[in-house]
């Protein structure tokens, strides 16, 4: 099956304060129908990374077989983490960046390479705030998300 996973997340301006994620699920089921699948939900106290991460792994955790995935974010950091080799660099070198420091994160980072396991996946960047309508929709449940506190999951059809 392919999928594609539009996520966004949003840290409201201030890295203390109410947050959350947003995320899209759309596949095509055996039929030929098209499906999508929402996730909303809030966190206090984290960083727009930590939540731009979230938004990608609660999307890939909810796969609950191997897919052809596209995960389009408007987070650099995510997406350049991948397809700039970052994350090769940073296994190789036990978990440092470049410079030496410890990789931030890393939780969170395995968390997602372990979702990511049985699947094929592809990050796409798409420039957050340009009308492109998945990511507004997806900025607007992070939005959401982070005045709510609440998780919201649309059973996913096969």
């Amino acid at each position: 099956m392919k999928v594609t996973i539009y996520t966004d997340g949003s840290a409201r301006g201030n890295p203390d304060g109410p947050g959350g994620y947003g995320c899209v699920l759309q596949y095509i089921d055996s039929k030929g129908q098209l499906h999508e699948r929402e996730f909303s939900a809030g966190f206090v106290k984290t960083t727009n990374n930590r939540m731009e991460m979230m938004a990608v792994i609660v999307g890939l955790e909810a796969l609950t077989k191997p897919c052809e995935v596209v995960v389009v974010s408007d987070s650099k950091y995510v997406t350049d983490t991948f397809n700039q080799h970052w994350m090769d660099n940073w296994l190789k070198k036990n978990w440092k960046t470049s410079t030496g420091k410890p990789v931030k994160n890393k939780s969170l980072w395995l968390r997602m390479l372990k979702a990511m396991e049985p699947h094929k996946v592809e990050f796409r960047w798409i420039k957050g705030h340009a009308g492109h309508p998945e990511n507004e929709r997806c900025d607007s449940l992070a939005t959401s998300a982070a005045d709510s506190g609440n998780l919201f999951i649309d059973p996913m059809e096969d």
